[in-house]
């Protein structure tokens, strides 16, 4: 019974003296030597056991080495295995070329040198234990990157739930009152049955609360995902009234003229002009913008020079390029340098030119939710998520990183710990619920009284970190002692 954690060799040889012999030299107690006495034989355990090394004899009867070791590097499996020729033969090259046209990576002569054969085998074994511990890194990389997509989805999923939601009230509230007017003059029909007059009146009222209604779901149908108000200081709401603010920047009126009659039919779209990058800039900085027409040749610069300078300004909005010029290498240029889209002059019309803008939109809400889902993952690494101080993984980098920083420059540092006294009771007596709130609230009490250059950690349970750079042993307790009278 081989241990399966060792790594194996293979040695192939129709003398059993020889296998001995060869077992013998290569004798280890971090290796398991598997011994065949024919080519048939080795290619029976290639099926049973992965190999680290073979050493095959050239002469043998029915399949010689050479045979065998090209059926073994035929196979899809094994290919990857080095196989060393242990061989009496001459050292003509023509026996050499053959050889190594089989598939050996290496030749051993007989008599055997104990020590040359140890060390080549020893070679070969430290790169297989190489290839190994890359392919042990390799299958971790992969599992830690399927547990990061499978939470990068979790977390998208839940701001897309949160948008459900917020579109459900949002659409609630939109289509209670037109639907109550519609229910109630629809039961007022019942009563005014035999009254030609009143039904006429009734009707009127019916169709505006049914366009209503009706409008209400286009809102939904076209609302975009990304564009939420602040409701209060912790919460957003989507609003199903939504504008989409537009920026063209164009020096060309016709060209404006035909973006005006575009969007004409989508009153949700506000279209604003600059004729300049300068004017464009200005008006970005004064209003609130949702996406940019761009034009290539403007008076004071290219689009290209436009959307360099958007980014060194952090300015994140879907651009969309759209030039009269027919040039590939320019789309390329301005694909590459952060257009969303690219559309030539010649080829608008309403349907492709709001099929774009939609697009954009929708590419850059999807841009937008992975970044905030990335940025999510990082403090959920980063934070405790009951309390929102840092959790004991950051505390032991922040630790680390203030102490050599103190050992430099030769400065204070002070760490304190704190625990809460009679927690277990309050669990015990209220509820873990009520356990959370006063963590929440002791955490929300040190983020008050901590300076700027102190770090907080809730270490774990009850207790809590706080490391104070800049600090000796007297004045950490004197600032805790601030924040005991501030509590």
């Amino acid at each position: 019974m081989t241990d399966s954690t060792k790594p194996n060799i293979l040695i192939v040889d129709d003398k059993p003296q020889n296998l001995i012999s060869l077992e013998a030299i290569l004798e280890n107690p971090d290796v398991n030597i598997i011994k065949a006495d024919s080519g048939n034989a080795a290619l029976s355990k290639m099926l049973d056991h992965d190999f680290a090394l073979v050493l095959l004899d050239v002469q043998m009867p029915d399949m010689d080495g050479f045979e065998t070791a090209e059926l073994i590097r035929g196979n899809k499996r094994n290919r990857h295995i080095p196989i060393i020729f242990v061989t009496a033969i001459s050292k003509e090259k023509k026996h050499i070329f053959k050889g190594y046209q089989s598939g050996a990576v290496d030749y051993i002569f007989k008599p055997l040198d104990p020590d040359i054969l140890k060390n080549k085998v020893g070679i070969f074994l430290d790169l297989f234990r190489q290839r190994k511990m890359i392919e042990n890194r390799n299958i971790q990389l992969q599992k830690a990157n399927k547990t990061i997509l499978a939470q990068q989805k979790s977390l998208i999923e839940e701001e897309r739930l949160k948008v459900m939601l917020q579109m459900a009230g949002a659409a609630a509230h939109e289509l209670n009152q037109p639907l109550m007017i519609l229910l109630a003059n629809l039961e007022m029909l019942e009563f005014v049955k035999n009254d030609p007059q009143k039904i006429f009146e009734l009707i009127p009222k019916i169709q505006a609360a049914g366009e209503k209604i009706s409008g209400t779901v286009k809102k939904i149908q076209n609302v975009s995902y990304d564009m939420t108000t602040d409701h209060d200081s912790k919460t957003k709401i989507i609003r199903l009234d939504q504008k989409i603010n537009i920026l063209s920047i164009e020096d060309s009126d016709p060209s404006y003229e035909l973006f005006k009659v575009c969007f004409s039919k989508r009153p949700s779209i506000r279209l604003s002009r600059a004729k300049t990058i300068q004017e464009a800039f200005s008006r970005l900085s004064r209003s609130d913008f949702h996406l940019i027409l761009l034009d290539y040749d403007l008076p004071d610069g290219t689009g290209l020079d436009f959307l360099n300078t958007m980014k060194s300004k952090n300015i994140e909005l879907p651009v969309i390029a759209v030039t009269g010029l027919e040039d590939a290498k320019i789309a390329s240029d301005l694909i590459k340098a952060g257009a969303f889209d690219y559309l030539s002059k010649k080829d608008i019309s309403k349907q492709a030119l709001l099929k774009v803008v939609d697009a954009s939109l929708k590419k850059f809400g999807l841009r937008k939710e992975m970044g905030q889902a990335i940025k999510k993952m990082a403090e959920i690494s980063t934070k405790d998520q009951l309390t929102g101080l840092y959790n004991r993984r950051y505390m032991d980098g922040a630790l680390k990183m203030e102490l050599e920083r103190a050992r430099r420059y030769d400065t204070d540092l002070c760490c304190l710990m704190l625990d809460l006294d009679f927690f277990k009771h309050v669990n015990d007596t209220y509820g873990h619920l009520c356990g959370d709130y006063v963590l929440q609230e002791f955490a929300r009490d040190l983020e008050r009284t901590k300076r700027q250059s102190d770090y907080l950690f809730r270490y774990g349970g009850e207790e809590f970190a706080v490391l104070t750079p800049q600090t000796d042993l007297q004045g950490g307790p004197e600032i805790r002692g601030k924040d005991q009278a501030a509590l």
